[in-house]
């Protein structure tokens, strides 16, 4: 305890004596994790997204103008007798206006105002968890319902899935190579404001190596200092993190939940909170030892 007593009280006073090189040591610190929180809060929205979309994720099947009943009755032949669709659902040419004016009010009178209908009669199928399994079976289906009579168009909703999570997954690597720079940058930051403070304190330790002070003793306050300026960081990174969220959250919610379904913009969970505190005072001390152990 004596030790851990004196280790702090120099850190702290040699923090005191270089308050400038500390205060931007520190902001250094507090705007890659910062970085790092924003992003990790965005890539868990946007893995809520991907997942509620892929729960909901949906076949449709669109028929032409001329298809007749006979064309209608083979097409929900099929999908009833794949084994894959759990619900079928068929909307009318006037169903489909009706959604759409339910959907974007807005439009709704232009839709009406037109002399022909334009949106085309449906079938809505929404798939089973054998489907979720099984893509080369909903392919094969795919590909038979579009060699049909009467059918227009087929839409899979998982394919754009599936390139958007391929899109996710290269902003994230690119974001975690990011993320690596600035810890990098960080740790070399506090390295140098602490060997700034060993430079001023130079004949302070040349006197305590005379007289026979442990290495510990010599190098332990500036991995404390190290320390500190990771967690002060650290902590104020978390604050600013709270505010964006604050400020996103108030300004954007409501455009988030009307526009692609989500209840709210969903903050960092506490654990991972705690992990960023712990690694700004990883890499604080990372840089200090970095200096401590260049000191003989």
């Amino acid at each position: 305890m004596r030790a851990l007593k004196y280790f702090f009280g120099e850190a702290a006073s040699s923090l005191w004596r270089g308050w400038r090189m500390a205060v931007l040591s520190t902001l250094t610190i507090a705007a890659g994790l910062f970085v790092l929180g924003f992003f990790l809060m965005v890539n868990a929205n946007l893995q809520r997204l991907v997942g509620r979309w892929s729960d909901a994720a949906e076949l449709a099947v669109y028929l032409r103008d001329e298809a007749t009943p006979d064309q209608a009755a083979a097409i929900n032949g099929v999908l009833e007798r794949s084994g894959l669709a759990q619900s079928v659902q068929r909307f009318s040419k006037d169903d489909a206006r009706s959604e759409f004016a339910r959907d974007f009010p807005d439009l709704a009178a232009g839709a009406t105002s037109l002399e022909r209908n334009p949106f085309p009669a449906s079938f809505e199928v929404r798939l089973n968890e054998q489907a979720r399994d099984s893509t080369g079976a909903i392919d094969n289906l795919v590909t038979t319902l579009n060699g049909m009579g009467g059918v227009a168009d087929v839409r899979y909703d998982r394919r754009w899935l599936t390139r958007l999570n391929a899109t996710i997954r290269v902003v994230r690597g690119l974001g975690l190579v990011i993320i690596l720079l600035l810890a990098s940058a960080c740790a070399l930051t506090v390295a140098n404001v602490v060997r700034l403070a060993a430079a001023a304190r130079r004949d302070e330790i040349e006197i305590m190596q005379l007289v026979g002070a442990p290495f510990g003793y010599i190098r332990g306050p500036f991995v404390v200092e190290g320390f500190l300026q990771g967690g002060i960081g650290a902590i104020f990174a978390v604050v600013l993190l709270l505010g964006a969220f604050a400020a996103v959250r108030a300004r954007y919610g409501a455009f988030v939940s009307e526009a692609v379904g989500l209840a709210g913009v969903s903050f960092v969970p506490a654990e991972l909170l705690v992990l960023l505190i712990a690694g700004g005072m990883a890499l604080g001390c990372l840089g200090g030892f970095i200096v401590a152990r260049g000191v003989r």
